[in-house]
């Protein structure tokens, strides 16, 4: 029996009817057994692996709808705009507002996602940090990743101290401190809230209450250290060069 040979245009009309197809059916659509074959014809279309199902379906860009995240699922399967399973996840967290919980992903890529993110943190792609007993996934960059656990905690956060409009400004504010400055900022707050206000700060801010407290105790004494740049003549003294005569 012959088997008819089609062109990428005949492909490319299959993969349209049924939306998405595995290297098997393709390679028996072009009457192929050579799977390099199917792949050419394949990147003549532009076309796209699933994350899901260990990238065994195709389907073509035309074809899918992806969402605002980039994800797009028919029959169970799913694409993304951003590549395998890895690439997506390490775009999802780094571009988040706030992180994520490993059961957020799996909701919202439908599938497991324990050990891939392992193995974005082995290779330091991503990172995570322990928030109310549970690891937040987080971008690798040092500066997002500290305006992601802020935003995560405010979330989380009991306090019903602050609107939304306050903690958002929070947010972005001590995100641009030092240690000394985020400590006294929380110390202020804390004055401010009057009773309770440590553990109510330390909740929002992520930070430990003695934190707090020692921020609150060193505005009411004073006792900060403005300008830690050494004045001129302090520290040692220079080294005198000795020349060879």
């Amino acid at each position: 029996m012959n088997i008819q040979k089609y062109q990428s245009k005949d492909l490319e009309q299959f993969l349209i009817r049924q939306k998405i197809s595995t290297l098997k059916e393709i390679k028996t659509v072009l009457g192929t057994d050579v799977d390099m074959t199917a792949f050419r014809k394949l990147k003549q279309l532009s076309y796209r692996s699933s994350y899901s199902h260990g990238g065994r379906y195709y389907t073509l860009d035309k074809v899918a709808k992806f969402d605002d995240n980039g994800l797009w699922c028919h029959l169970s399967v799913c694409f993304s705009q951003h590549g395998n399973l890895l690439s997506t996840l390490e775009h999802l967290i780094a571009g988040s507002e706030a992180g994520f919980f490993a059961k957020e992903l799996e909701a919202l890529l439908a599938v497991s996602v324990k050990e891939s993110l392992l193995r974005l943190i082995k290779k330091g792609k991503i990172d995570r940090k322990k928030v109310s007993g549970v690891y937040l996934y987080c971008a690798a960059d040092a500066s997002m990743r500290r305006q992601q656990l802020l935003a995560r905690r405010v979330k989380l956060s009991d306090t019903e101290d602050f609107s939304d409009e306050v903690k958002a400004a929070i947010i972005l504010f001590v995100s641009i401190l030092d240690e000394q400055q985020r400590r006294l900022f929380a110390g202020l707050e804390s004055l401010k809230l009057g009773h309770g206000g440590d553990l109510r700060i330390a909740d929002l801010l992520g930070l430990h209450p003695q934190t707090v407290a020692k921020g609150r105790r060193e505005l009411i004494d004073q006792d900060i250290v403005v300008d830690r740049t050494r004045k001129k003549g302090a520290g040692r003294k220079p080294v005198e060069k000795k020349h060879r005569k």
